[in-house]
């Protein structure tokens, strides 16, 4: 049987999901409906804190179906990894999460926050990007639809969020969102 991230660079060459298992297209297919991308109804802290980042299943496969929108979309894939323990976490989840931020982020990307526990888990899907894991939360990862992580030298140096700028963070993201992306 062929992984599902065979089947998503075979689908994105042949548009159609003909390459894979009518199971494995289904879970692309679920894995885009159980998506966090425009979820609004995140709980908040007592400091007004976005709290995102939970323990799901799949969260590769919803990487994955996010990859795929994008490339569909002509978007970028932008996987905020972090934990809610985390301050910088936390912090950037609640940016990303204002009127302000939404707009460039709805226009441009398709956003996906994965949990990482205590940076023990899902540690494969940054090794999968050619990252030694997480090294510090958050680490945000920007891929194109063709499943090329674009800003890996950068990725992994999130982890003084809360101490960036609102406009800092913003020019960054409008920074990537306004590079070409790969058909």
């Amino acid at each position: 049987m062929k992984s599902l991230f065979t089947c998503f660079f075979i689908s994105l060459f042949t548009l159609t999901f003909s390459a894979c298992s009518t199971s494995e297209a289904s879970s692309v297919s679920s894995a885009l409906q159980e998506s966090t991308a425009g979820d609004t109804s995140f709980p908040r802290d007592d400091h007004g804190e976005v709290l995102p980042f939970y323990n799901r299943r799949n969260d590769s496969k919803k990487v994955d179906a996010a990859i795929i929108e994008a490339a569909r979309s002509g978007k970028k894939a932008l996987i905020v990894m972090g934990a809610n323990w985390c301050h910088d976490s936390r912090s950037l989840a609640t940016h990303l999460e204002t009127p302000r931020f939404k707009d460039m982020i709805r226009a441009s990307y398709i956003l996906e926050y994965v949990d990482v526990g205590q940076k023990n888990k899902n540690q494969d899907i940054a090794k999968r990007f050619g990252l030694d894991g997480t090294p510090g939360t958050p680490t945000v990862l920007i891929i194109d639809g063709t499943g090329t992580l674009l800003n890996s030298k950068e990725a992994p140096t999130w982890r003084n969020a809360a101490s960036r700028s609102e406009n800092e963070i913003f020019d960054y993201f409008e920074r990537y969102a306004m590079k070409a992306t790969q058909p």
